[in-house]
């Protein structure tokens, strides 16, 4: 009989692990996380909804297991036979980076266990969704965030101004995300079948601020145009992160290096905001963009 509840014991433990790595490198994770990853069968690192400052190595070296690196495919279309129902018999992570519920995808995983009568164990951790206070704008301060993608000669979505519209007309600031796109297929390649992936592109600040320009030019309401003022930040909460404050046309033009980037639009801000957005006033010696790399896409260092 003990053997028979030592059995159920262990089969019952068996869990899906969604755990959050935070923004910069193997480091970040919390101790509870780490403890889990290493004790884990199979550790899968989702590499698409954002990327992390070091590659798969350093987080194989730190955690001491392998880790599977799970692209779009893998996650969206696969996850229930790749990690979801194994999770049944053996314990499973799938690393994120941020927060797991920062990206609806992870959401979903959570909806299938449930739905798979799969158990399941979520370990938090910091997302841009939180750090972004580091511009020194307060958190309970913010409206919608919004998502702002690539344009393309024939696409160019703009279904995000009614959102800042809605923010602005209530003081808020608006957090917007900026498009990354790993392991994409060319529209060719995608009707073809073909498995040829174009390289990886990761939206800047300077690419987002001209394309807001643009879509105000279209609706004229004054929410993003030249003069909009705006906080730009790159790589937070990393050593080298990057904030400058600006209207939209200066930030446009300032050298924020390497990804990820991301861009609040201020609404109205208290006397502390506008005290904290003054460190970060774009000057004379801020970094500029020479003018040939102002439409380049960034890619990682590593």
């Amino acid at each position: 009989a003990v053997a028979v509840a030592f059995v159920a014991h262990r089969i019952a433990a068996m869990v899906f692990h969604l755990i959050g790595l935070g923004l910069q490198n193997e480091k970040d994770i919390t101790v509870k996380g780490l403890e889990i990853v290493k004790k884990c069968s199979k550790v899968y690192l989702e590499a698409y909804t954002a990327i992390l400052m070091v590659d798969a190595a350093n987080l194989e070296s730190f955690y001491e297991r392998p880790v599977i690196l799970a692209d779009r495919e893998m996650v969206e279309q696969q996850c229930e036979d790749l990690f979801l129902l194994p999770a049944k018999d053996e314990d499973i992570a799938l690393l994120v980076v941020g927060d797991p519920f920062a990206a609806t995808t992870h959401t979903d995983l959570i909806t299938r266990c449930k739905q798979l009568e799969v158990p399941f164990q979520v370990v938090h951790n910091a997302s841009i969704m939180n750090a972004v206070g580091c511009c020194g704008l307060q958190l309970y301060n913010f409206g919608k965030t919004v998502s702002i993608v690539f344009f393309t000669e024939t696409w160019r979505p703009d279904s995000f101004y009614d959102k800042m519209a809605a923010n602005k007309g209530l003081g808020m600031h608006t957090l917007c995300l900026l498009d990354i796109k790993v392991k994409e297929q060319s529209i060719e390649n995608l009707m073809k079948g073909r498995k040829i992936y174009e390289p990886p592109r990761y939206m800047t600040i300077n690419q987002c601020c001209r394309q807001l320009m643009e879509v105000e030019e279209k609706h004229k309401k004054g929410i993003c145009g030249p003069d909009a003022l705006a906080v730009g930040t790159a790589r937070v909460g990393c050593e080298d992160q990057v904030i400058v404050s600006g209207s939209l046309e200066e930030l446009a033009t300032v050298d924020f290096g390497g990804p990820l980037h991301s861009l609040v639009l201020v609404g109205t801000s208290d006397e502390i905001e506008k005290e904290m957005m003054d460190m970060y006033k774009i000057t004379d010696e801020t970094p500029r963009c020479k003018k040939g790399d102002l439409d380049q896409d960034i890619v990682p260092s590593t």
